[in-house]
């Protein structure tokens, strides 16, 4: 796969957010789950679709609300009166990219349907587990915690994250352009790909035999120690660490390389961190960031 032409492609139908687009399907080639902070109508649910005809995966959309039931995401047991059993209905959870918009709109009961699917990649109903697809990725959208009606996520949800980012106004030029031609979600939907899930499984297997020295290994422990040691910060977990590991690969394959070099770790660390250090209600994207960069300049390489 060609990531420079995807890239490429992308920013015909986004414009100016390359490296948000490259954030995300760095995201998606780590087998990992997504969160996009952000006020309303800036283009995240634009993105989530574009990915999904650019990479050719089925995306479901759930609109969170605060009176959305678990069962309304998984799925429930109906009643059949012919062959008088119960038959599970599959709900929207069963997807290849799914959208979970507004996801801190709904309560922590309603948010926890989530966890069992993005770490197992299944999910278990009246005892019976069901499988998801092996591309299975969760999108969740977030509003800003100073809004209205919205309920902090839990670290539990948080960790299962692997990246979070905000995707900002559009500058001039790409706000004039999109003012000028304001169809994208029609243009988004004509979109013809190549690419499979078969074709994306591959990528993911490709990106696990990226080389990364024991040095770098050392490097991350070292970050994931330091917030464990320095109350300032929430403790980093060894989810936190796996994932970099596998966004550091994924860079270094996203950069037509096949090892990872420092500068991969240290440009992901606080899109993979970031979120994980700071407690709910007192995250934002900028402060996120600044303790990430303050870990980063903390642990020398060596």
């Amino acid at each position: 796969m060609d990531i420079h032409k995807l890239l490429n492609t992308s920013d015909i139908y986004l414009s100016g957010k390359s490296d948000k687009i490259k954030l995300a399907l760095c995201a998606i080639f780590s087998s990992g789950h997504v969160l996009i902070e952000d006020v309303p109508g800036v283009g995240k649910t634009t993105l989530v679709k574009l990915l999904g005809k650019l990479l050719n995966q089925d995306v479901n959309r759930v609109q969170f609300t605060n009176d959305i039931l678990p069962s309304d995401i998984i799925g429930t047991s109906i009643y059949n009166r012919d062959t008088h059993l119960f038959e599970f209905q599959h709900g929207p959870i069963f997807g290849e990219i799914i959208l979970a918009d507004e996801l801190n709109r709904a309560p922590a009961k309603t948010q926890s349907a989530l966890l069992q699917s993005m770490e197992e990649k299944n999910v278990t109903v009246d005892g019976k587990t069901y499988e998801l697809p092996e591309t299975f990725t969760v999108f969740a959208t977030q509003n800003p915690n100073v809004q209205i009606g919205t309920f902090d996520l839990p670290e539990s949800q948080l960790d299962r994250f692997c990246l979070k980012f905000d995707l900002g106004y559009p500058d001039r030029v790409s706000s004039i352009k999109m003012l000028k031609n304001n169809s994208k979600n029609t243009e988004i939907k004509r979109i013809t790909s190549e690419i499979n899930s078969e074709i994306l499984i591959s990528i993911r297997q490709k990106i696990t035999t990226i080389k990364l020295d024991d040095s770098l290994y050392e490097y991350i422990y070292s970050l994931l120690e330091y917030s464990r040691q320095n109350t300032k910060y929430v403790a980093l977990s060894n989810r936190c660490g796996i994932d970099l590991v596998k966004t550091s690969k994924t860079i270094a394959y996203m950069n037509d390389r096949d090892y990872v070099i420092p500068d991969d770790i240290q440009f992901i660390f606080p899109f993979v961190a970031g979120h994980r250090l700071v407690h709910p209600s007192q995250s934002s994207i900028e402060k996120e960031h600044i303790m990430a960069s303050e870990i980063l300049t903390s642990i020398p390489l060596r």
